[in-house]
């Protein structure tokens, strides 16, 4: 596509959208990239969750498994543009010539920016619960594709963390101290802490289940 602007993950092919993400334009980028695996987690999650037949006291908690999971794939998706318009206002601020409207508006951007990682970091973090109800109660014979929707899932909040992290630090180029950001940013610099916790979480699942995935690693 020749206009980079119009390539959104709901209106874009795979191709025009990874072609997008391969040029150095920022927009998408990284953060828009953590919106597209953490669709891929839920994607994952909705199909084992479609092949999955429930006992009768769990059917009502499988359904609302499906339910989440193809909210979760839709609004990733959107949060995925939501991020790489934040990042296009973050790479625009940058090239600003120095002074205090530059300053300004790195400021403003590195904010807007970790707010929209963290937002996606955040719904990251929700999706945690379900696929380890999948590990357990799912269809056995896709414990491989829960697996891998793991992996997804722990790009997806390695990413919205790292992403949040770094607009944070970002600020500093005012003179702030990282000190002063964390004071004035609690709930972003939380955040940045919880996503931390849920990649340790992710792991201790991910290596409880690994064996029933691979076995032949046993060999």
């Amino acid at each position: 596509m020749a206009d980079s602007d119009a390539v959104t993950t709901q209106s874009s092919t795979v191709e025009d959208w990874t072609r997008a993400l391969a040029e150095s334009i920022g927009s998408p980028g990284g953060g828009a990239g953590t919106g597209v695996v953490l669709a891929i987690a839920a994607s994952l999650t909705s199909m084992v969750a479609g092949y999955t037949e429930a006992e009768d006291g769990r059917r009502g908690e499988l359904t609302n498994v499906h339910a989440r999971a193809r909210s979760l794939r839709e609004a990733a998706l959107r949060l995925a543009d939501d991020d790489a318009s934040a990042s296009k206002a973050f790479g625009t601020a940058f090239r600003l010539e120095p002074g205090p409207e530059r300053e300004d508006a790195i400021h403003r951007a590195s904010v807007d920016a970790a707010r929209a990682s963290a937002v996606l970091g955040e719904r990251a973090i929700d999706a945690i619960e379900d696929l380890e109800w999948l590990a357990s109660n799912g269809n056995p014979e896709l414990i491989a594709d829960i697996v891998v929707a793991f992996g997804a899932l722990r790009a997806a909040v390695t990413g919205a963390r790292t992403n949040v992290s770094f607009d944070l630090a970002s600020l500093t180029s005012a003179g702030t101290t990282l000190e002063h950001i964390r004071e004035q940013h609690p709930a972003l610099w939380a955040t940045v802490e919880h996503l931390n916790a849920a990649l340790d979480r992710i792991d201790d699942l991910t290596t409880e289940i690994d064996h029933r995935a691979a076995p032949t690693d046993v060999l």
